[in-house]
């Protein structure tokens, strides 16, 4: 499995993401590989409380973008990688296949996703 240099870790979950446009209240423009948003799903620790889940994008084969200097795609695939390993039991035991979740910048959901693949 290809993985950004920068990482070297293995994703632990993907999903199916589309970005929303500027007139749905999303980005003026669309994001890099390298993007850092929070992340945001249904849970019990409440609706404002944000995680440092990462994601990885992929192009339409199915291959990890390695270049930095082209926007991702508007919708596709996302390997998702949980920032701090002490919070993977918590996503292990509340994510799950087609759970609806979110990037967000701040308070603002810039892009829908869904869970296609637990890899835990």
């Amino acid at each position: 499995m290809q993985l950004i240099e920068s990482n070297m870790r293995k994703p632990h979950f993907k999903v199916r993401y589309r970005f929303y446009t500027e007139q749905e209240g999303g980005r003026k423009t669309l994001p890099y590989q390298g993007y850092r948003s929070d992340f945001w799903y249904e849970h019990p620790g409440g609706p404002n409380y944000l995680f440092v889940i990462r994601p990885e994008f992929e192009d339409e084969k199915g291959d990890l973008i390695l270049d930095r200097n082209i926007p991702v795609l508007r919708q596709g695939i996302a390997r998702m990688l949980i920032a701090f390993d002490e919070k993977v039991p918590y996503h292990k035991e509340h994510l799950k296949l087609n759970t609806i979740c979110y990037f967000m910048e701040g308070p603002h959901r810039v892009a829908v996703c869904e869970v296609i693949e637990l890899m835990f």
